[in-house]
């Protein structure tokens, strides 16, 4: 193994301690008093109302569809305009097919009614 990987392997092994060792002794040392509340269904110990089969609205599934439509892309733009240069009309391009199935999504969301907030 070279030794430029040396650093990398140390700190991933250190990590894995720390975490195990941070896991362990908060099982250990940890308060452990036992609730109702603690014991129910949810973590909010509010009781739980009808079933899991319910059904969810469209809009639950249109907020998903906003955050990737509106945030994530962010991710792949950044480093895209950095290097735009270097990527050439490639590169251009490849975004811009990009930006379209970004915009195809967001029609369907407008389209849906996930903009209105009534």
């Amino acid at each position: 193994m070279p030794l430029e990987f040396l650093p990398i392997v140390i700190m991933i092994i250190i990590g894995l301690v720390l975490g195990l060792a941070f896991a362990y002794l908060s099982e250990w040392l940890g308060a452990r008093r036992v609730t109702p509340g603690k014991l129910t269904t949810y973590e909010s110990g509010m009781v739980p109302i009808g079933t899991a089969q319910d059904r969810f609205s469209i809009k639950f599934y249109l907020t998903a569809v906003s955050f990737i439509v509106f945030d994530i892309e962010v991710v792949f733009m950044y480093p895209w305009a950095v290097q735009l240069r270097e990527l050439g009309m490639r590169g251009f391009s490849a975004m811009m097919i990009f930006v379209v199935i970004l915009l195809i999504g967001l029609f369907y969301e407008i389209k849906k009614g996930g903009i209105k907030w009534d």
